[in-house]
């Protein structure tokens, strides 16, 4: 064999030896990150709903066995993250820091995923997921003022702020709700995700105003005034309602951007409170605020976007977008 060529070879032996090694090491680190993260948010889930904490709900959670889950939970207690009380496990005051620091780095990476790179509403819980466990404090921060300040995630779940504080939502299952009065939608729960494919595929959505028409052991019957609903109870109890908040309502005359006529103006009333972040401060950047005079102009061969006429600009919206700004046609 050439002395060369066996200098090439020991050389890409050598260089193996070296990055390999440090790459399951830091494969390593990063997959005890993860199991120490979703821990810390299984503990935070069973705290915020009233729940017990157990090293055997934790294995469940993360789909992991005894011995495992008994190495992990004494690695989190060296740390000062979690505690034992009797049977079950608690968070310390750092790890509730730590565990809300993860809910507001998945919920703004929720946030930008349907906002911004408009992945389908079913599938950007598990990309954030991924994402979460992949970014830092700083990152996060960064992240956050891109998107404006969002107050809440694609869901309706409030984000936690940098100091950790955590807004609570009065909100209670469609099933729950007992009133004949209008009531309006303010989250959507995406577990399981069977049951939120059949909720996005009727049409519901976060702000939407619905009202039970009939409810039973087999169906429940809805209506926001124009569309009638239909779901198995299973999938209503994934709809979270509250009264409507006391907002002055919109004129009997407001309708969707979407509904005005090609070339004729409208003047704007408001934007629809389910846009947030980043999206709204865009429309409001566009001059979209209430009294500005808009005109669709262009209509797209395939139906969108579509371009409209204001302020001296022509700028192009999606259906999905136009949809949530409402307008007055004026004569």
């Amino acid at each position: 064999m050439p002395y060369l060529l066996i200098l090439v070879l020991l050389s890409i032996a050598l260089l193996l030896s070296v990055l390999l090694p440090s790459r399951a090491a830091r494969w390593k680190e990063d997959r005890r990150r993860e199991q120490i993260e979703d821990s810390l948010k299984h503990l935070l889930d069973r705290e915020q709903e009233g729940r017990r904490a157990t090293p055997e709900s934790l294995a469940g959670n993360l789909g992991i066995n005894a011995a495992k889950t008994t190495r992990l939970i004494s690695h989190m207690e060296a740390q000062n993250l979690l505690e034992h009380r009797g049977l079950d496990l608690h968070l310390t005051g750092e790890g509730k820091r730590w565990a809300l620091q993860v809910v507001r780095a998945h919920r703004l990476w929720e946030r930008y995923l349907a906002d911004e790179a408009r992945m389908p509403l079913e599938k950007i819980h598990t990309e954030a997921h991924r994402l979460e466990h992949h970014i830092t404090p700083e990152e996060v921060d960064a992240l956050e003022a891109a998107l404006g300040y969002p107050a809440r995630d694609p869901h309706g779940d409030p984000i936690p702020s940098r100091a950790g504080e955590f807004p609570a939502q009065e909100s209670i299952p469609l099933t729950a709700w007992e009133s004949d009065a209008p009531a309006r939608i303010v989250h959507l729960e995406d577990e399981p995700p069977i049951a939120y494919a059949q909720i996005l595929a009727a049409g519901l959505s976060l702000g939407k105003r619905i009202q039970i028409l009939e409810k039973s052991p087999e169906r429940y019957i809805l209506s926001d005034g124009e569309e009638e609903y239909r779901l198995a109870p299973v999938v209503a109890a994934n709809i979270y309602v509250a009264p409507l908040a006391e907002e002055p309502p919109l004129p009997n005359d407001a309708i969707p951007l979407t509904k005005l006529p090609l070339r004729e103006t409208g003047e704007i009333l408001a934007i629809d409170k389910s846009v947030q972040g980043f999206t709204r401060r865009r429309f409001l950047d566009l001059g979209m605020t209430p009294g500005a005079k808009i005109t669709p102009r262009l209509q797209n061969a395939f139906g969108e976007p579509r371009a409209y006429r204001i302020r001296g600009a022509l700028i192009a919206l999606r259906n999905d977008q136009a949809q949530k700004i409402w307008v007055r046609k004026l004569t």
